[in-house]
Protein backbone atom coordinates (compact mmCIF):
# COMPACT_ATOMS: atom_id res chain seq x y z
CA UNK A 1 0.00 0.00 0.00
CA UNK A 2 1.22 3.59 -0.95
CA UNK A 3 0.79 5.61 2.04
CA UNK A 4 1.29 9.34 1.90
CA UNK A 5 0.33 12.41 4.32
CA UNK A 6 -1.70 15.03 2.66
CA UNK A 7 -1.29 17.89 5.13
CA UNK A 8 -0.94 18.77 8.85
CA UNK A 9 -4.05 16.73 9.98
CA UNK A 10 -4.94 14.06 6.92
CA UNK A 11 -2.86 11.14 5.27
CA UNK A 12 -4.21 9.02 2.38
CA UNK A 13 -3.99 5.09 1.80
CA UNK A 14 -3.65 4.07 -1.81
CA UNK A 15 -4.37 0.35 -3.58
CA UNK A 16 -4.25 0.05 -7.33
CA UNK A 17 -5.73 2.99 -10.21
CA UNK A 18 -8.55 0.72 -10.74
CA UNK A 19 -12.55 0.07 -10.57
CA UNK A 20 -12.11 -3.98 -8.87
CA UNK A 21 -13.86 -5.26 -6.14
CA UNK A 22 -10.85 -7.13 -4.91
CA UNK A 23 -9.29 -3.77 -4.10
CA UNK A 24 -12.04 -2.60 -3.02
CA UNK A 25 -12.15 -5.45 -0.29
CA UNK A 26 -8.78 -4.28 0.55
CA UNK A 27 -9.52 -0.72 1.30
CA UNK A 28 -12.29 -2.17 3.47
CA UNK A 29 -10.16 -4.79 5.45
CA UNK A 30 -7.38 -1.67 6.29
CA UNK A 31 -10.16 0.73 7.16
CA UNK A 32 -11.56 -2.02 9.78
CA UNK A 33 -8.22 -2.34 10.94
CA UNK A 34 -7.53 0.76 11.80
CA UNK A 35 -10.85 1.29 13.07
CA UNK A 36 -10.16 -1.68 15.11
CA UNK A 37 -6.92 -0.85 16.74
CA UNK A 38 -8.86 2.27 18.13
CA UNK A 39 -5.96 4.47 18.76
CA UNK A 40 -6.79 7.91 20.33
CA UNK A 41 -5.23 9.93 17.36
CA UNK A 42 -7.95 8.34 15.29
CA UNK A 43 -10.70 10.81 14.24
CA UNK A 44 -12.16 9.32 11.04
CA UNK A 45 -11.68 6.72 8.24
CA UNK A 46 -13.30 7.78 4.78
CA UNK A 47 -12.96 5.19 2.31
CA UNK A 48 -13.63 5.38 -1.62
CA UNK A 49 -12.49 3.14 -4.87
CA UNK A 50 -9.02 2.45 -4.09
CA UNK A 51 -7.92 4.58 -1.34
CA UNK A 52 -8.70 5.70 2.49
CA UNK A 53 -8.39 8.78 3.84
CA UNK A 54 -7.49 9.11 7.68
CA UNK A 55 -7.87 11.91 9.92
CA UNK A 56 -5.89 12.45 13.09
CA UNK A 57 -5.09 14.62 16.04
CA UNK A 58 -1.85 16.01 14.76
CA UNK A 59 -1.70 18.20 17.95
CA UNK A 60 -1.17 14.55 19.94
CA UNK A 61 0.92 12.62 17.59
CA UNK A 62 2.66 13.50 14.36
CA UNK A 63 2.60 11.59 10.92
CA UNK A 64 5.44 9.13 11.45
CA UNK A 65 4.38 8.58 15.55
CA UNK A 66 1.20 7.57 14.53
CA UNK A 67 2.36 5.50 11.18
CA UNK A 68 4.34 3.77 13.44
CA UNK A 69 2.11 2.69 16.43
CA UNK A 70 -0.82 1.93 13.52
CA UNK A 71 1.75 -1.30 12.61
CA UNK A 72 -0.47 -1.62 9.24
CA UNK A 73 2.11 -4.27 7.78
CA UNK A 74 -0.25 -6.37 10.21
CA UNK A 75 -3.31 -5.89 8.20
CA UNK A 76 -4.36 -9.29 7.31
CA UNK A 77 -5.79 -9.35 3.79
CA UNK A 78 -6.75 -13.06 4.12
CA UNK A 79 -10.51 -12.10 3.29
CA UNK A 80 -11.78 -15.09 5.49
CA UNK A 81 -10.19 -14.21 8.23
CA UNK A 82 -11.90 -10.48 7.90
CA UNK A 83 -15.26 -11.28 8.21
CA UNK A 84 -18.21 -8.39 8.31
CA UNK A 85 -21.87 -9.04 7.47
CA UNK A 86 -22.27 -6.95 4.28
CA UNK A 87 -25.67 -4.87 4.36
CA UNK A 88 -27.65 -5.76 1.29
CA UNK A 89 -30.44 -3.00 0.65
CA UNK A 90 -33.18 -3.34 -1.87
CA UNK A 91 -34.28 -0.68 -3.16
CA UNK A 92 -37.83 -0.28 -4.62
CA UNK A 93 -38.11 1.33 -8.37
CA UNK A 94 -40.40 2.62 -11.03
CA UNK A 95 -39.05 2.16 -14.22
CA UNK A 96 -39.33 4.66 -17.63
CA UNK A 97 -42.00 7.05 -18.26
CA UNK A 98 -41.86 10.15 -16.47
CA UNK A 99 -39.86 8.43 -13.73
CA UNK A 100 -37.06 7.15 -16.18
CA UNK A 101 -37.28 9.31 -18.79
CA UNK A 102 -33.73 8.09 -20.69
CA UNK A 103 -34.92 4.63 -20.51
CA UNK A 104 -35.09 5.07 -24.05
CA UNK A 105 -31.75 6.22 -24.44
CA UNK A 106 -29.98 3.11 -23.15
CA UNK A 107 -32.17 0.72 -24.42
CA UNK A 108 -31.48 2.15 -27.77
CA UNK A 109 -27.91 2.23 -27.09
CA UNK A 110 -27.95 -1.29 -26.53
CA UNK A 111 -30.13 -2.51 -29.20
CA UNK A 112 -32.70 -4.00 -27.03
CA UNK A 113 -35.95 -3.69 -25.08
CA UNK A 114 -36.90 -1.35 -22.04
CA UNK A 115 -38.08 -4.56 -20.79
CA UNK A 116 -34.69 -5.90 -21.09
CA UNK A 117 -33.23 -3.04 -19.46
CA UNK A 118 -35.06 -3.63 -16.34
CA UNK A 119 -34.53 -7.08 -16.65
CA UNK A 120 -30.50 -6.50 -16.60
CA UNK A 121 -30.70 -3.56 -13.96
CA UNK A 122 -32.78 -5.61 -11.60
CA UNK A 123 -30.91 -8.93 -12.02
CA UNK A 124 -27.59 -7.41 -9.78
CA UNK A 125 -26.49 -6.85 -7.10
CA UNK A 126 -24.11 -3.73 -6.72
CA UNK A 127 -21.03 -3.28 -4.75
CA UNK A 128 -21.16 0.33 -3.11
CA UNK A 129 -17.49 1.56 -4.05
CA UNK A 130 -18.31 4.85 -2.59
CA UNK A 131 -20.15 7.71 -1.76
CA UNK A 132 -20.30 11.33 -2.86
CA UNK A 133 -20.89 14.03 -4.52
CA UNK A 134 -24.27 14.44 -2.25
CA UNK A 135 -24.37 12.79 0.60
CA UNK A 136 -26.10 9.25 0.43
CA UNK A 137 -25.07 9.01 -3.62
CA UNK A 138 -24.09 5.47 -4.00
CA UNK A 139 -21.10 5.34 -6.65
CA UNK A 140 -22.49 1.26 -7.60
CA UNK A 141 -20.27 -1.17 -9.13
CA UNK A 142 -21.11 -4.69 -11.38
CA UNK A 143 -23.88 -2.57 -13.54
CA UNK A 144 -23.96 -5.61 -16.97
CA UNK A 145 -21.93 -4.35 -20.08
CA UNK A 146 -24.98 -4.40 -21.90
CA UNK A 147 -26.30 -1.50 -20.61
CA UNK A 148 -22.95 0.54 -20.88
CA UNK A 149 -24.21 4.20 -21.61
CA UNK A 150 -22.42 7.52 -21.91
CA UNK A 151 -23.56 10.38 -19.86
CA UNK A 152 -25.65 12.89 -22.09
CA UNK A 153 -23.70 15.74 -23.68
CA UNK A 154 -25.89 18.35 -21.49
CA UNK A 155 -26.62 17.63 -18.36
CA UNK A 156 -29.85 18.50 -16.33
CA UNK A 157 -30.04 21.45 -14.34
CA UNK A 158 -32.64 19.32 -11.95
CA UNK A 159 -32.99 16.02 -11.59
CA UNK A 160 -35.41 14.59 -8.58
CA UNK A 161 -34.59 13.41 -5.75
CA UNK A 162 -34.62 9.28 -5.59
CA UNK A 163 -33.91 9.18 -9.60
CA UNK A 164 -31.70 6.03 -10.75
CA UNK A 165 -28.86 6.77 -13.44
CA UNK A 166 -26.56 5.14 -15.14
CA UNK A 167 -23.28 7.16 -16.46
CA UNK A 168 -20.42 4.56 -18.32
CA UNK A 169 -19.85 1.32 -16.54
CA UNK A 170 -21.94 2.73 -13.19
CA UNK A 171 -25.23 2.97 -12.03
CA UNK A 172 -26.18 4.83 -8.70
CA UNK A 173 -29.16 7.32 -7.23
CA UNK A 174 -29.43 10.84 -6.89
CA UNK A 175 -30.29 10.63 -2.76
CA UNK A 176 -31.76 14.58 -2.88
CA UNK A 177 -32.62 16.90 -5.98
CA UNK A 178 -29.34 17.92 -7.89
CA UNK A 179 -28.26 18.74 -11.41
CA UNK A 180 -26.46 15.91 -13.28
CA UNK A 181 -25.73 14.69 -16.24
CA UNK A 182 -26.73 10.34 -15.72
CA UNK A 183 -29.18 9.08 -17.93
CA UNK A 184 -32.31 8.81 -15.64
CA UNK A 185 -33.80 5.35 -15.95
CA UNK A 186 -36.09 4.83 -13.13
CA UNK A 187 -37.11 6.83 -9.73
CA UNK A 188 -37.12 4.69 -5.68
CA UNK A 189 -39.87 6.68 -3.50
CA UNK A 190 -37.26 5.78 -0.80
CA UNK A 191 -35.27 8.76 1.33
CA UNK A 192 -31.91 7.22 1.23
CA UNK A 193 -30.57 10.34 2.64
CA UNK A 194 -32.39 12.44 5.88
CA UNK A 195 -30.74 14.27 8.24
CA UNK A 196 -33.52 13.67 10.79
CA UNK A 197 -33.30 9.74 10.75
CA UNK A 198 -30.61 7.50 12.34
CA UNK A 199 -29.10 6.47 10.39
CA UNK A 200 -28.71 9.39 8.23
CA UNK A 201 -27.90 7.12 5.48
CA UNK A 202 -29.37 3.77 5.04
CA UNK A 203 -25.99 2.56 3.25
CA UNK A 204 -21.92 2.66 3.34
CA UNK A 205 -19.21 1.88 1.31
CA UNK A 206 -18.81 -1.83 0.73
CA UNK A 207 -22.25 -2.26 1.41
CA UNK A 208 -24.50 -3.27 -1.46
CA UNK A 209 -27.89 -2.50 -3.29
CA UNK A 210 -30.26 -4.31 -5.65
CA UNK A 211 -33.05 -2.87 -7.11
CA UNK A 212 -36.69 -4.38 -7.48
CA UNK A 213 -38.69 -2.91 -10.01
CA UNK A 214 -42.31 -1.80 -8.73
CA UNK A 215 -45.58 -0.10 -10.23
CA UNK A 216 -47.04 3.35 -9.63
CA UNK A 217 -49.31 2.62 -7.45
CA UNK A 218 -46.93 0.82 -5.19
CA UNK A 219 -44.70 4.24 -5.45
CA UNK A 220 -47.29 6.14 -4.13
CA UNK A 221 -48.36 3.87 -1.44
CA UNK A 222 -44.82 3.83 -0.52
CA UNK A 223 -44.33 7.43 -0.88
CA UNK A 224 -46.96 8.18 0.90
CA UNK A 225 -46.10 5.78 3.90
CA UNK A 226 -42.57 7.43 4.03
CA UNK A 227 -44.44 11.30 4.46
CA UNK A 228 -46.05 9.61 7.20
CA UNK A 229 -43.49 8.67 8.94
CA UNK A 230 -44.76 5.17 9.13
CA UNK A 231 -42.48 3.47 6.39
CA UNK A 232 -40.54 0.52 8.04
CA UNK A 233 -36.86 1.00 6.62
CA UNK A 234 -35.90 -2.59 7.91
CA UNK A 235 -37.67 -4.23 5.48
CA UNK A 236 -35.15 -3.05 2.72
CA UNK A 237 -31.96 -4.38 4.83
CA UNK A 238 -30.79 -8.18 4.42
CA UNK A 239 -27.15 -9.57 4.38
CA UNK A 240 -25.20 -9.88 1.36
CA UNK A 241 -24.31 -14.13 1.14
Amino acid sequence: MDIQQINETHFMIYEKNEIDSMIREKISTISLYIEGVNHPAILSVTSSYRSLMVAFDAQQYSFDTLIKELNLQNVNFNLQDNVKSKKLITLPVVYGEQHGPDISVVAEHANITEAEVIKLHTEEKYLIYAIGFLPGFPFLGGLNKKIYTPRKETPRSKIKSGSVGIAHNQTGLYPKESPGGWQIIGRTPIDVFNLERNPMILYEAGDYISFKSIDEEEFNKIDLEIKRGRFDYSQLVGEMK
